[in-house]
């Protein structure tokens, strides 16, 4: 009988735990799961040149073979890159980073760049880049959130 009892209760709890929500899943909720690939975002300035530049700066990051996703965020005076480390180089965590900022820092001095393989601050970006497709969403709150993010990351450290 508490066999049973006990198959009934976690039968309940999975339907319930199963049923709640909106039913909508959106890419941030995927982003620890799975690889997500955001394009790279640009709060205003969208111009050609600033366009290449964050293109290439996503590249370049992509192109490290220890990492499996990127998401770039440029803002007006800093540049956010969050990446997700693969699982075995997650023992070189902070030389994977120094070999970052050095790449990053040679091929683009003039940019400010805010580094980080935190998983919070990943999903943080790709929420970022979500709100940012919708209209109603304007610079100035994505300038506020990406100032948010940095300031988390900084926290953080």
């Amino acid at each position: 009988m508490k066999k049973r009892h006990l198959w009934l209760s976690a039968a309940l709890l999975i339907a319930i735990t199963g049923c709640s929500g909106d039913g909508e899943v959106t890419e941030s909720d995927l982003a620890l799961l799975k690889t997500t690939n955001p394009p790279p975002t640009l709060i205003e300035k969208n111009t050609k040149e600033n366009l290449d530049l964050v293109a290439s700066i996503e590249h370049d990051v992509e192109s490290m073979k220890e990492l499996y996703d990127v998401a770039v965020v440029k803002g007006d005076s800093d540049t956010l890159v969050a990446y997700k480390v693969k699982h075995l180089q997650r023992f070189h965590m902070k030389r994977i980073e120094k070999k970052m900022n050095k790449m990053l820092e040679e091929k683009y001095p003039d940019e400010n760049f805010t580094v980080s393989s935190d998983y919070k601050i990943f999903i943080e970006a790709v929420e970022l880049q979500e709100k940012m497709k919708d209209p109603d969403f304007s610079d100035k709150k994505a300038k506020k959130k990406l100032e948010q993010i940095i300031k988390l990351k900084k926290e953080m450290t």
